[in-house]
């Protein structure tokens, strides 16, 4: 064998993370995204740009067999550059990987685009649920390890808080791992099983309904037990004399309840477990579970308490439902004010069913959540903080993949973004560990100058637009981050 042939192929550095690894000739770094192609570092997934007339999906790449549509009354055919397969600014002193410039509307805008590297971010997840799945503060845990806790309930749904540092960097490195796995995943789109302590076994996946111990969730409650009473009494009041909407929050007792009060109805007599409220509303009437209106209840019945004999009357038309109308039960009193099951009719059969008509389906929600720290600041200016202030001032838009990224109040730039409106596989990871993330900045060319831009950098759009690109579709409800920048600068006075 010849001295040439017996010479390995050479490695190359990739300088796109902290990693900064050494890539052989047609091989990928740890993160799979950079690639060693003739001794050349190329990024493998391709610069993603949004365009209307497209499909009327979500994007491109979700099916075929679509009906096409004319998105010029909406948003015309305009592009717009997203950080999506852009790579990122590391070691933080080079500038973004593309800052495009485009006329729309008469004005000359640019927009930054950069991958940014986050160790400090997150996932919140909105889980519209009434099942209980484990205490506030509850460990949320991923093959064993660590990644989050259950937050504060809202309004018929669960609430998680998923990563951030301290989980990604403060622990070990099982739990770095983990962590970062479970969040890329999420933020793809992809189903993650969850364990919560002392609680369920969730799989959440963005834009599905959440799977809670081995059971797909079909609906989100219509409101809680209080509120149902205010909803549906007019339609109870002539078809029955009582109604109890079992909830683990609040549980209402239409007789009670100012509701029935108005209508003139009777009172009942019939009482219930619990800590009274204000009349009609009952909390505590069981434990957390995955039963009727979220509690531990599978017979409803327990949580009645003897019947006021000076109130109650042999006869008496009892009806007892879930805040989401899939569970419900029919009874009379018989002669010894004891309820006994009997046929409904067909009228409060209908009501039921319209608690459930009016429910929401059940739906996972993924928010990404990240910090846009001074080292990627660093590629759209040479003064950071002035990227800061121009956002705060409304002068320059903040988008994530194209989407709309909220921005938070306060110091920094602290971005909140729904992954559903983002291309698909918009997510990345760096074994640090951390995520990778597309962020865009929009604005006006002469504020861009103004802030201290990299304006030598500058490049025309049709210039980026080559074959490779990869093409989505923006949604006829998503704003154009063009118009969107503009519409600031305007509100801003």
């Amino acid at each position: 064998m010849s001295d040439a042939a017996r010479v390995k192929p050479e490695k190359i550095r990739c300088d796109a993370c902290p990693v900064l690894c050494f890539i052989a000739e047609g091989k990928s770094g740890a993160c799979d995204r950079y690639a060693n192609h003739s001794g050349e570092l190329v990024r493998l997934d391709p610069l993603t740009v949004i365009e209307s007339g497209a499909p009327a999906v979500a994007f491109l790449d979700q099916g075929e067999n679509v009906q096409n549509w004319d998105g010029d009354i909406v948003q015309g055919k305009r592009t717009f550059v997203t950080a999506v397969g852009a790579g990122t600014t590391y070691p933080d002193y080079k500038p973004a990987p593309f800052i495009v410039s485009q006329e729309v509307d008469g004005a000359d805008m640019v927009t930054v685009v950069t991958e940014g590297i986050y160790s400090y971010c997150g996932v919140k997840v909105k889980i519209d649920t009434d099942r209980f799945i484990g205490l506030e503060c509850a460990v949320v845990r991923v093959k064993g390890e660590a990644i989050g806790h259950v937050m504060t309930s809202e309004y018929g749904s669960k609430m998680l808080s998923l990563g951030g540092v301290e989980h990604l960097t403060g622990g070990s490195k099982a739990e770095g791992r983990v962590t970062c796995d479970a969040l890329m995943n999420l933020c793809n789109r992809e189903a993650v099983t969850m364990q919560i302590d002392e609680g369920a076994e969730i799989v959440v996946q963005a834009g599905q309904a959440p799977i809670i111990n081995d059971v797909r969730e079909k609906l989100m409650r219509v409101g809680c037990g209080s509120a149902a009473i205010g909803m549906f009494a007019k339609q109870w009041e002539p078809h029955v004399d009582e109604v109890i909407v079992v909830d683990d929050h609040i549980t209402g007792v239409l007789t009670e309840h100012e509701a029935g009060k108005q209508l003139d109805m009777r009172p009942s007599g019939i009482k219930i477990q619990g800590r009274r409220s204000t009349p009609g509303r009952y909390f505590q009437v069981a434990e957390p579970g995955t039963g009727w209106g979220g509690t531990d209840v599978e017979d409803p019945l327990t949580i009645l308490k003897p019947a006021d004999a000076k109130k109650a009357w042999a006869g008496l038309r009892l009806l007892m439902v879930s805040t989401t109308g899939e569970q419900w039960a029919y009874y009379e009193l018989d002669e010894n004010l004891i309820p006994q099951p009997a046929e409904i009719s067909e009228e409060l059969r209908v009501s039921a069913d319209r608690i459930a008509e009016n429910c929401e389906p059940s739906l996972c929600t993924v928010l990404f959540m990240g910090g846009a720290g001074g080292s990627l600041r660093a590629g759209v200016t040479e003064n950071p903080v002035r990227l800061t202030r121009s956002v705060k001032d409304a002068l320059t838009y903040v988008s994530c993949g194209g989407a709309e990224a909220y921005v938070w109040p306060g110091g920094g730039i602290t971005v909140m973004v729904d992954v559903m409106e983002m291309p698909t596989n918009s997510f990345g990871y760096v074994p640090t560990p951390a995520l990778v993330a597309p962020i865009e900045f929009t604005l006006r060319r002469e504020d861009y100058a103004a802030l201290g831009g990299h304006i030598e950098h500058i490049q025309d759009v049709a210039s980026v637009l080559t074959p490779e690109v990869r093409k989505v579709s923006r949604l006829a409800t998503q704003p154009d981050p063009h118009k969107a920048q503009r519409r600031n600068r305007e509100g801003r006075g």
